[in-house]
């Protein structure tokens, strides 16, 4: 649905509300509508546009922005590469979960597998350590089309699983992830079986090389700043407001004339293109990839990093993941390396416990009773005057 159907198609819901209390009103005149009820006019130029972004910016997101951008000149380059942008492209491929969780209904367990297949196409049509089965294509050649047909795997799976609901949707998808973490470990013509592709390297581009931790970290927190904002102005377009309202009601938004399968197939194509790229900056992150990296254990990480940070709000996919990089990287240090999943576990099952909205949840609820405190501090009891004549 574009802009100007869905203003028409405001615009004829209010008049025949107005019709309707006109003729139910006895003879009440009709109540025209403010200006602030009816849709904002699109700025004329991309500077009027720009100005009114940046209004709407506050000082924590100023305070974030500022941060991210100094980390790297602060940290070593362990915490640039290894804590930074392995949780920036963590949190890329999270968000497209929390985007299809928190604004569509939709809990897929599907997205490491989107994110893995877009792997495996770069090192197919670009190059690796296997020079049989890999083309040799331009490595933007190579990512165009990697994203390309992740993004249709996407589209796919959701034209798989809409139709179902709740569990049943987690299942479905669930079973696709299995299915593929299967064909890759045992289809050796395509994927080399279980020992995957290796020597897989961000390019150079204009002389910059990306392998080195600072300009790979800045690579990655461009797309993650990128996906950010798509995902923050994408559910304030009509299709993101249609998306949350068959969220809600899928039943009234079809009687209302959308089309419900279409705008959730819709849905996952573009969680799926996120996937894709964090996909692609994991792989070049870890220079490899293999069929553990599709497992069962990489699905559930994903959606242990949604939970964590919040499921109904974009920034909480990147929290989630920097406190899941964190414990991955420092939890060795109390505990041995096969309690880990215990670990995560007890800090998955707090959060769900005290915050089912995760971490920015818990941050929002001790913020509001910190403010009520500070509002309405309690008043000792004055004593009364019989108190005070026996002290």
């Amino acid at each position: 649905m574009s802009a100007a159907q869905w203003r028409r198609a405001m615009n004829s819901s209010a008049a025949a509300a107005t019709a309707r209390g006109a003729r139910t009103g006895a003879g009440a005149m009709p109540i025209p509508l403010r200006p602030a009820d009816a849709a904002p006019a699109a700025p004329s130029d991309p500077w009027t546009w720009l100005t009114t972004k940046l209004r709407a910016l506050r000082w924590r997101h100023v305070v974030v922005l500022a941060a991210v951008l100094i980390y790297p000149f602060v940290a070593t380059p362990f915490f640039t590469f290894q804590i930074g942008a392995q949780s920036l492209a963590l949190g890329l491929i999270a968000l497209s979960l929390t985007f299809l969780g928190g604004n569509g209904g939709m809990v897929s367990l599907a997205q490491m597998t989107v994110a893995g297949f877009a792997a495996y196409l770069l090192a197919i049509f670009g190059t690796s350590s296997n020079a049989v089965i890999s083309l040799g294509w331009p490595w933007w050649l190579a990512l165009v089309f990697a994203l390309t047909l992740a993004t249709l795997l996407a589209a796919a799976i959701g034209w798989l699983s809409v139709r179902t609901e709740g569990i049943y949707t987690i299942m479905i998808t669930l079973a696709v992830g299995v299915a593929f973490f299967y064909l890759a470990q045992q289809n050796y013509t395509l994927f080399n079986g279980f020992q995957g592709f290796s020597k897989i390297a961000p390019p150079a581009v204009f002389d910059l090389d990306l392998r080195e931790p600072l300009p790979f970290y800045f690579l990655v927190l461009a797309c993650a700043l990128a996906g950010y904002f798509f995902i923050k102005h994408l559910v304030r377009t009509p299709f993101g407001v249609a998306l949350q309202g068959i969220r809600d009601n899928p039943r009234r938004m079809q009687s209302l004339g959308y089309h419900v399968a279409a705008h959730r197939v819709g849905a996952y194509a573009v969680a799926g293109f996120l996937a894709a790229v964090g996909g692609v900056l994991m792989v070049w992150y870890n220079g490899r990839i293999s069929p553990g990296t599709v497992g069962t254990g990489a699905m559930i990480n994903i959606l242990i990093i949604a939970v964590l940070g919040g499921m109904k709000h974009p920034i909480g996919a990147f929290i989630g993941a920097i406190v899941f990089v964190l414990l991955q990287n420092f939890a060795i240090d109390l505990v041995v390396r096969e309690r880990f999943n215990l670990v995560i576990g007890g800090v998955f099952l707090a959060i769900v416990l005290f915050s089912p909205d995760g971490l920015l949840g818990l941050w929002s609820t001790l913020r509001t009773r910190l403010s009520e405190r500070v509002t309405h501090p309690r008043q000792r009891p004055h004593p009364s005057p019989k108190n005070r004549s026996e002290t």
